[in-house]
């Protein structure tokens, strides 16, 4: 039976809830499914995500590493439950820790575009 949303290792992306109907800095969301979510905090390794919001929408991102070891997520324009255009953004991550068995990501400010390590 699929998946009754986007976000799984079968699709190529791990879900992540977040508390929230948009991010912001200092927003935190929790990725799911990872084999060993421990070692995910410790090395982090690029990775599909579906952005679950807690408005139901779900939207696609990427965590990205650079060859300097910094994180961001890049996530892609969507539209809130509420009508709201969200744009595509590359966030930097602050931190990545692990709470209750999950990774959790910690947002920092938004990048300006040309983080080292995005796809054109």
């Amino acid at each position: 039976m699929p998946d009754p949303r986007p976000g799984s290792p079968r699709d190529g992306s791990f879900p992540a809830e977040c508390a929230h109907t948009h991010l912001f800095a200092g927003a935190r969301c929790r990725i799911g499914d990872l084999p060993d979510p421990a070692g995910f905090g410790a090395d982090p390794v690029p990775i599909g995500i579906a952005l679950h919001f807690s408005d139901d929408v779900t939207a696609e991102a990427e965590l990205l590493v650079s060859d300097r070891g910094d994180l961001a997520l890049a996530v892609a324009a969507h539209t809130t439950a509420a009508g709201t255009p969200m744009t595509g953004r590359v966030w930097n991550v602050r931190e990545v820790r692990l709470v209750a068995d999950e990774a959790e990501v910690v947002l920092g400010r938004p990048q300006d575009p040309g983080f080292p390590g995005t796809r054109n």
